[in-house]
């Protein structure tokens, strides 16, 4: 398939700039696949879908302040997006505008960080190792800012309620610059209304990289490849998550980098397997589904490796007919959006 098949019109009115007020009053497309039905619902009605014995899987990994703003010895302003940690205190970066930034170059943070340049890469990145005043880790906890993607408009002096609304309520685990935003819309009462139902949740760790929302720069899907990302399962979660497939019990997926691990691990061991691993896998047309059953997920750009993903899940078809209704309905996309479960 080619990757203009993904393409779809979306008004920019419907791009959420603010999450909602409460978390759960988002509005869920139920998708059935068997069916090939559309129902409108809302968020605060997920755990009506869940049955009993069901595994529900969440990623628990929380998203760090990964955009700095600094100054260049000259005073000019650099934005730097931190990307992967090489080494310590040695990063893999974006840069604005990188032009200005050649090996050697200075960046200054405040008082406490700073930063030298070391290279730059073929692709166009930066790697720049970073000096602190006392520990690198609070230095950036204080100075850097929430990594919201370029589509929600925040000025340098962004609210400071994106620190606590761009993560998910079970977020345990540092290391995320971008939000696994399907578990947004969880709040405590949920997660208890859903145990209360017989259901089990389990959680495993992907720290969201830049290869999950990394441009597909190909036209041909059969040539692309999605960049890993390394996530670890816990011996308990794989002992339940294996116990249930081997009972025909459902597992649902919250989000495609929970689905991506999940893929991964089975696809290379036939069952799930506790430790460290690599999600390296690239779910395109024609890729089986072995791990997952059921997947709550956002609403994802045009064109994207997390569309691809999801309507390779869902059936290419049924799930651009589903993101033609959602535009018409006027759901809210993106990060801060509503929500879709494909059973």
């Amino acid at each position: 398939m080619l990757l203009s098949d993904f393409q779809f019109v979306l008004p920019e009115n419907l791009i959420a700039q603010q999450p909602l007020e409460k978390r759960e009053s988002s509005r869920m497309l139920v998708v059935d696949r068997a069916s090939r039905s559309l129902r409108n619902e809302e968020f605060l009605h997920f755990p009506d879908y869940l049955n009993k014995g069901d595994v529900l899987v969440l990623n628990n990994t929380k998203v760090f302040p990964a955009r700095l703003w600094g100054k260049s010895e000259t005073g000019a302003g650099i934005e730097i997006f931190l990307v992967e940690e090489i080494e310590d205190k040695v990063w893999l970066t974006l840069a604005r505008p990188a032009r200005r930034l050649h090996p050697g170059k200075k960046i200054f943070f405040g008082d406490v960080l700073s930063a030298e340049v070391i290279e730059k890469t073929a692709n166009g990145k930066i790697i720049v190792n970073f000096q602190a005043d006392g520990d690198f880790r609070e230095a950036l906890q204080e100075i850097g800012k929430t990594p919201l993607p370029p589509y929600i408009k925040r000025d340098k002096e962004q609210d400071e309620t994106d620190r606590e609304r761009y993560q998910t309520v079970y977020a345990k685990k540092s290391g995320a610059i971008a939000a696994p935003t399907a578990g947004l819309h969880f709040t405590p009462q949920i997660m208890d209304e859903i145990r209360g139902r017989g259901v089990e949740i389990v959680e495993i760790t992907l720290h969201v990289g830049y290869g999950t929302f990394e441009p597909v720069r190909v036209s041909e899907l059969s040539e692309h490849k999605v960049s890993p990302e390394r996530f670890e399962i816990e011996e308990t979660a794989a002992e339940i998550l294996n116990k249930a497939k081997k009972g025909a019990r459902r597992i649902v997926a919250v989000g495609t980098t929970t689905a991506r691990a999940l893929e991964s691990v089975v696809s290379k061991h036939g069952k799930f397997t506790a430790g460290k691993s690599l999600a390296d896998i690239t779910v395109k047309p024609g890729y089986r589904f072995l791990a997952v059953d059921a997947l709550l997920t956002n609403f994802h750009l045009p064109q994207s490796s997390l569309l691809v993903l999801v309507s390779t899940f869902g059936g290419h078809e049924l799930i651009m007919d589903s993101y033609k209704h959602a535009v018409i309905s006027g759901y809210r996309f993106y990060s801060y959006g509503d929500c879709m479960l494909i059973v």
